[in-house]
This record gives C-alpha cells, structure tokens and sequence, in this order.
C-alpha cells in the first residue's frame, strides 16, 4: 500500500509552514522525513503527532492508495445492503457473522432470536423467557459493525477504524455506563484472555501503532496475514471488553477487502480457535486449519447462491 501526501504539503502551505520545521518541531528523524518524499508509509504515532501539532484530523493530511479486489461476493453484499434485499446473502451473512460471533463470547440468544431481531427489529419474548437486555443490544449493535465493515472495505485498517467498531459495538450496553469503561478508546486497566498477559494499558497505544504499521507495509497479504494480525491483536487485547468480536470483524473486513473467503467460528470449533491463538508463536497451522474449517461454513453460503470467488 502507498499513501499520498499531497494534503499534507496543502495544509503546510495553507498554514505557512515548511517541512522542515514541522520535523525539527517534533523531532522527527531524517530518515521518517524521506518516507513523505517516498509517499512511504509512516507509523501512525507519528502520523497523531502531526495531527496534534497541526490541529487536524488524519484524512486531512493522507490519502491511502487501495487496490480492491474483484469480488462476486463484496460486489454483492454492498448491492444487497444498499437495496435492502432480504433473503440474500447479505441477510443471511449478518445473521450467521453476529450470532456466532457472539455466542461464543457468552451471548444466550438463539440464532433463531438473532434472526428474529435482524428481520423485525423486535426482541419477541415471551413472558416466559428471560432476555439479556446487553446480548440484544450488543446484537444489533453488531448488525451495524458488519455494515461498517463493508462500507469501509477499501479502507486500510486504522486505528480510527478500530476503535469506530468498539464503539459501534459497545455503545449502550451496561459496560459503557461504567466509568472505568472506555468506549471506543484503549483499556484504562490490565485484564488477561485464557490466562494469559496481554499488553499493559500504557504500552497499548504504541503496540497497536507497530501491528497496523507492520501490516499496512505488506505488498501482498495473504490469509496467513490476516490471521497473523488477528492473533497479534487478540494477544494485545486492547479494549476493557469486546476485543474478540472487534478481532473477527477487522478479518472479515480484511478478508472482503483481499478477496479471501470470509470465516464462520462457530461453537463446534470454539475450542481449537481458541487453541489455535493460544498456540500460534509454537505452531502456526492450528488456527489456519481451525480458520480455514471456518471458511468451509461460509463457502456453503456462497454455493447456495452462486457466487464465484475471482
């Protein structure tokens, strides 16, 4: 990927400022400074410091250079999404992409419960059955993280982006009525996955910034890219709550954008996702093989309704 700096050198100009004394202001080094030339990519903790500095927002001084692949699939869902078409792959992806994402996070709706609320924007219980107001609101909150994801398909994966599906995600469950609770922005206390460290709240910001970087940088990602970036983001466990659900949508969302086929985790191969995150400095192919277990679940959508990968 490349990136233009041509806003960069506008808004310089507009504010009657050279390069060269924005770099010495923030003591950025000779070496960084060549990168814009370059139109190389910079990390995004430079990138914020410029944005401090000139009191602007990201899309105001970069323009991300994408190649999107062609796909039957992203070509059809933006379509179906737009049209609002019902019964169509796209319908059927929000259902199947948020019940199972949730439910293994501790979700007790059904996916008949979850369907039910997709196609009625109702919550049809009875007087009989007990509903979690957060597993409702977390679902539809969901339904609108997928439609994120697919609108912002070219776009490469950011720290905004990121944090834009937190929010979406957390936004009015009974987490973001706590204080400590930050939604939409980076922990504010250490918590653990499976028993296991994940990154302090103060080396998140930086750890982010490095992952993003290092994964913007690829010339061609693969499947085992996007996986990687998931596992790395898992393992720094930024946000207080939801990090699971955030990590599979930006793999959805990079699988869209790289012409891969989507992944399904479903209850039946929780344990081996699991396993395959825990394990994955050691040995690689277990989260592959769980990963591409889940793409056999997606493919069958694709085979009902005749959509061709390119």
């Amino acid at each position: 990927m490349s990136v233009r700096y041509e806003r960069f050198y506008s808004l310089l100009a507009q504010k009657g400022l050279t390069i060269s004394k924005l770099t010495d202001d923030l003591k950025i080094s000779s070496a960084t400074r060549a990168k814009f030339a370059k139109s190389e990519y910079v990390s995004l903790a430079t990138i914020h410091a410029i944005c401090r500095y000139l009191n602007c927002s990201v899309d105001e001084i970069l323009e991300f250079e994408n190649v999107i692949h062609p796909s039957a699939l992203l070509n059809r869902l933006k379509a179906e999404k737009d049209q609002k078409i019902k019964g169509g792959i796209y319908h059927e992806t929000q259902i199947v992409m948020t019940y199972n994402s949730n439910r293994i996070e501790g979700s007790k709706l059904s996916e008949s419960q979850t369907r039910y609320i997709f196609e009625t924007n109702t919550i049809g219980a009875d007087a009989t059955t007990a509903v979690n107001v957060d597993d409702v609101i977390e679902t539809t909150n969901h339904f609108r993280c997928i439609d994120y994801t697919i609108e912002a398909v070219s776009e490469p994966v950011t720290e905004t982006l990121i944090k834009d599906l937190h929010r979406i995600l957390k936004t009015g469950t009974s987490d973001a009525r706590q204080d400590w609770f930050r939604v939409g922005d980076y922990k504010l206390r250490p918590n653990m996955v499976g028993g296991e460290e994940t990154a302090t709240p103060l080396s998140v910001e930086r750890k982010m910034a490095s992952l993003i970087g290092i994964y913007e940088n690829i010339d061609q990602v693969t499947f085992e890219d996007v996986l990687a970036f998931h596992h790395d983001f898992e393992a720094i466990h930024p946000f207080q709550d939801g990090n699971g659900r955030v990590g599979r949508l930006i793999a959805f969302k990079e699988c869209l954008r790289h012409g891969f086929v989507p992944f399904v985790i479903d209850e039946t191969i929780k344990m081996f996702y699991y396993r395959g995150l825990k394990e994955w400095r050691n040995e690689r192919g277990y989260l592959i093989d769980t990963c591409k277990t889940g793409q056999d679940r997606y493919k069958q959508l694709l085979d009902y309704y005749q959509i061709v990968q390119e």
